[in-house]
């Protein structure tokens, strides 16, 4: 677990204290006494109109009589006075006034037969109450706030220079190697660090050093926090993880400061390791910003670099970042002798698949029909956080089907809603345009049958999927592929033109449902012509000038172009080209099994979902010669 979370400083308590404070002191100045001119307490005097009388050196106070009221309302001009003076008070109405020379006023009380004793001002309580509570008081707010925003109060104004790094000790660091799967290369890199931070006696005999820094690099999903988790895990260190906008605050200089605390943390703790996650957030390279003059985030950046080279590996302080985007990070920052030693951390091969769906799956009740060997061939390109979502899903999908064992059934559905989006069945369709799905979908299927190089249908679904999706078809490799030859490329061009070709072919008209196989048509065209050099006419040359994302499928904003416009006319010609090769390629294949089409089209639109081997049957079923 992480440390306590640092409390939140609130000024609702304070405002809350002085509205209470406020109204206290209204209700007692709505209590106090009437106060009277001291005319007015002679007549009242003379009339009898006052009793009780508590004589002091400065003020007089007492009750006033139901006599003493009808007078004052008269002389006042005050009717409603009375009335008032009952709701205001529970008892009598009292007054005070202020005291005057009078050396007649104590006869005239013992005429009048008026009660009357003396009190003893307490000037001490009184100069208490009246300015040393207020001081205690203001004292004490005043301390409040500073301990608020001062350096001793956690969470302050004064503390924003604070590392925001998360301390793991070695009791809360679960994580294993056992955890992690399907990066077996990455774990024997990293497993000497583990060595080091365990043993470093036997590096420092020989004068070996050991890299400052590991860079973990791979896609999103891959697992690179959890690989770093696993190695604390494994070394039994403390682990101070925080991420790259950790570093980010709005006022000057706290970056840098966050950075030097973060290292003299480390250096407490040492043996540990510093885990800064998205990297690319502080380590972007210099200089790509369009504002002149220094950034908060390059003076980070300086500080880390400077950190980087200050502290010593020998005290056992290791350093791991991962990023998805190594290519934006500062030269300065991977060079040897700080983030030295990079890590790719790939998606995993088929093998690497069936062990992590081993690991998620230690907890779910499964099926014995259920094999993860088949459910890994089934997710080809996913990572990690993929198929731990696919398990999750399937088992959701068990139990809303009150299944005791999440079967083969519920990781097909999953497998579907995760690629293709959620299953809308609720979404009607008139017959015609479902009509134009099926042969949409089917044209698509049966190219991708009859081409050599692609990837053999898994299913094919009219059924309305996500957002747009009213229908798929579901290819699925033979094998994991890390290069794309020419003849691929070119069939995978021609079987996303299937689906245009086929409505061609039946309704001798087309319809939007392929805007979005032009457009990936297109831009395979393109990359070949422009990034692959697979252009006959262009030779072996390359157009594409900006760089993109390593892991990230998001395209950069194009840069300038270095090349003629009569290049780039030649560019468009050649795409146009492609994309007509690939469209006449499609036609070709669908006209030579126009029959198979029209069957496959029709038992799609009555099943609405057609499985790879029932479309393979309907191929060979057409395939052999009748017999009489």
């Amino acid at each position: 677990m992480a440390e306590k979370p640092t409390p939140r400083f609130a000024l609702w308590p304070l405002l809350v204290v002085m509205a209470v404070l406020l109204l206290v002191q209204y209700y007692v100045a709505g209590q106090r006494l009437n106060t009277l001119s001291y005319s007015e307490f002679r007549r009242l005097v003379e009339i009898k109109g006052v009793d009780n009388l508590e004589i002091s050196t400065d003020t007089i106070s007492g009750q006033l009589l139901p006599a003493g009221v009808e007078f004052l309302a008269k002389s006042r001009n005050e009717p409603d006075l009375p009335e008032r003076l009952k709701k205001q008070f529970d008892k009598e109405p009292t007054f005070s006034t202020v005291r005057l020379e009078d050396p007649d006023l104590v006869k005239t009380l013992d005429q009048q037969g008026i009660k009357y004793r003396g009190v003893q001002e307490k000037t001490w309580l009184t100069s208490l109450m009246s300015w040393v509570l207020p001081t205690l008081f203001l004292v004490a707010i005043w301390v409040y706030f500073f301990r608020k925003i001062g350096a001793g109060g956690a969470g302050g104004l004064m503390t924003v220079g604070k590392s925001k790094a998360k301390v793991y000790v070695q009791d809360e660091t679960k994580e294993t190697f056992k955890d992690v799967a399907g990066v077996e290369e990455a774990e024997e890199e990293l497993k000497e660090i583990i060595e080091f931070l365990q043993n470093p006696a036997k590096f420092q005999v020989l004068g070996g050093k050991l890299p400052k820094g590991v860079l973990l690099v791979g896609p999103p999903g891959t697992g690179k926090t959890l690989l770093a988790r696993a190695v604390a895990g494994e070394a039994g260190v403390p682990f101070l993880s925080l991420t790259g906008s950790d570093f980010v605050e709005m006022f000057v200089g706290v970056g840098a400061a966050r950075v030097r605390d973060l290292f003299a943390q480390a250096q407490e703790k040492a043996p540990c390791i510093i885990f800064i996650d998205e990297l690319d957030a502080v380590g972007k390279a210099r200089g790509l910003s369009p504002l002149g003059g220094p950034e908060e985030r390059e003076n980070t950046l300086n500080q880390l670099l400077s950190e980087m080279d200050g502290f010593d590996t020998r005290k056992g302080v290791i350093i791991m970042a991962a990023t998805n985007r190594p290519e934006i990070l500062d030269p300065a920052l991977i060079r040897p002798g700080r983030f030295d030693r990079h890590i790719l951390v790939d998606r995993p091969s088929l093998k690497g698949r069936e062990d992590i769906l081993t690991i998620h799956t230690r907890k779910i009740k499964l099926s014995p029909q259920v094999t993860l060997k088949t459910l890994a061939a089934r997710t080809p390109g996913m990572v990690g956080s993929d198929l731990a979502n696919i398990v999750n899903e399937a088992a959701l999908l068990a139990a809303r089907k009150n299944k005791s064992q999440v079967e083969m059934d519920d990781f097909e559905e999953a497998i579907d809603r995760v690629v293709a989006g959620l299953e809308k069945r609720n979404r009607l369709m008139n017959p015609r345009e479902k009509e134009i799905v099926a042969y949409h979908e089917t044209g698509h299927a049966l190219v991708a049958e009859a081409l050599p190089t692609t990837d053999k249908v898994h299913r094919v679904s009219i059924i309305p999927r996500g957002i747009g999706s009213l229908g798929y078809t579901m290819q699925l490799p033979t094998e994991d592929r890390y290069l794309m030859t020419k003849s691929e490329l070119e069939d995978r061009m021609a079987v996303l033109m299937g689906g245009r070709v086929a409505e061609e072919l039946h309704f001798q008209e087309i319809s939007t449902g392929a805007q979005n196989d032009l457009y990936r048509a297109t831009d395979i065209a393109r990359s070949m012509v422009r990034e692959y050099g697979m252009s006959e006419q262009l030779g072996p040359m390359t157009f594409e000038r900006e760089r993109r994302p390593l892991f990230l499928e998001t395209m950069l904003p194009p840069g300038a172009k270095d090349y003629s416009e009569a290049t780039a006319q030649e560019i468009d010609r050649e795409v146009n080209t492609l994309v007509a090769k690939a469209h006449r390629r499609a036609r070709e294949v669908l006209e030579q099994q126009l029959p198979v089409l029209e069957k496959a089209a029709k038992i799609l639109l009555e099943k609405e979902v057609l499985e790879g081997d029932e479309l393979r049957q309907i191929l060979n079923a057409a395939a052999k010669p009748e017999t009489v």
